[in-house]
Parts: structure tokens; sequence; C-alpha cells
């Protein structure tokens, strides 16, 4: 039981996505099984639609077909989700699930990480890593959702933007 809970994808028939998540949570909850099912998402994105000249703003599944559950997994975890109505199996090979990776985890944006930076829009920051480093620049724009940074660097006598990671840049006191 020591297992970490991972992200995992789950199966289910188009159309049934909100149905197998409710159920799912059910049974947790009958079972006494929320410290192995501990949240189950089902992506949506926003979209405007334009017909005929009238907007409408419509929740669409990103995945249709596909729930995603983060548990532990355990025997008692995996027949509880298996035996759902409307789920077809785990995401993986033959019987054996398998769970998503920090990366796919991240570009999917399941989880979110909150990023807490020590500079702002016009701090000076010095260039730690990469073919500038040890220059000085001025913050010019931070993208937080990309973990991105514009600093403007001074190099030969010109104003050039240069895009950084924010792991690549430190804040000069």
């Amino acid at each position: 039981m020591s297992e970490e809970a991972k992200w995992y994808v789950v199966h289910t028939y188009s159309g049934y996505e909100n149905a197998v998540a409710a159920t799912i949570e059910k049974a947790a909850e009958n079972r006494k099984m929320q410290d192995l099912i501990l949240e189950i998402k089902i992506p949506m994105e926003t979209v405007t639609e334009v017909h005929e000249s009238q907007t409408k703003t419509v929740e669409r599944k990103i995945f249709p077909g596909y729930v995603l559950i983060k548990m532990i997994m355990t025997d008692e975890s995996w027949h509880l989700v298996r035996n759902v109505r409307g789920v077809t199996g785990f995401v993986g090979s033959a019987n054996k699930a398998v769970p998503l990776t920090e990366e796919e985890i991240q570009q999917l944006g399941i989880e979110k990480h909150e990023i807490v930076v020590g500079y702002e829009v016009g701090s000076t920051v010095k260039v730690t890593d990469g073919p500038l480093a040890g220059f000085l620049g001025t913050v010019d724009e931070i993208e937080t959702d990309k973990s991105r940074v514009r600093v403007i660097v001074s190099m030969f006598g010109r104003e050039t933007p240069v895009d950084l990671d924010f792991d690549q840049v430190e804040a000069v006191d």
C-alpha cells in the first residue's frame, strides 16, 4: 500500500464519461476506498461556436471516451474501476494499466503546479544557464503557463529580447 497515487486513463463507451465518473466516485465512497481512488477528471475545453451569426460558448470533452483517474493501483481498486458499467478497460497493455508520465500530466494540464518566481516585469535578473550565462538583463514578460520569461539583454550595444526558462535566470538583489 506504500505505492503513491498515479494518473491512469480509463476507456469508456463514448457519451458515458460522466456516468462512469459518477459511478466510480459513488462506488469508492460506498466501499470506503477514497484513500485509493483520489480524483476523477474528464478533460474539458471551452469552445465558442459561431452558427449563422450567433455565437455560443460550449464545454466540450477534449478526449471523448476517456476518463482520467488518480488512484493507487491495487487489485481492489482495479476491480472497482474495471467492473463499472460503461468501462471497457484501462489504457495500457493487456490487463496491465500504464500510468501517465509526469510529462504527459503537464501537457494535459491535469495538475496545475503553482510557480512562484522571485522577480517581476522590470526586475533585473542574471542569466545562469545557456550561451548567455553571466549576462544581466531586464524582465520584459513572464509566461507562467509556459514556464518562460522574456529578458532584454544588452549585447553588442543593442537591446536584444531573449526567451528563457524560469530555471535559467535568477533575481539580482
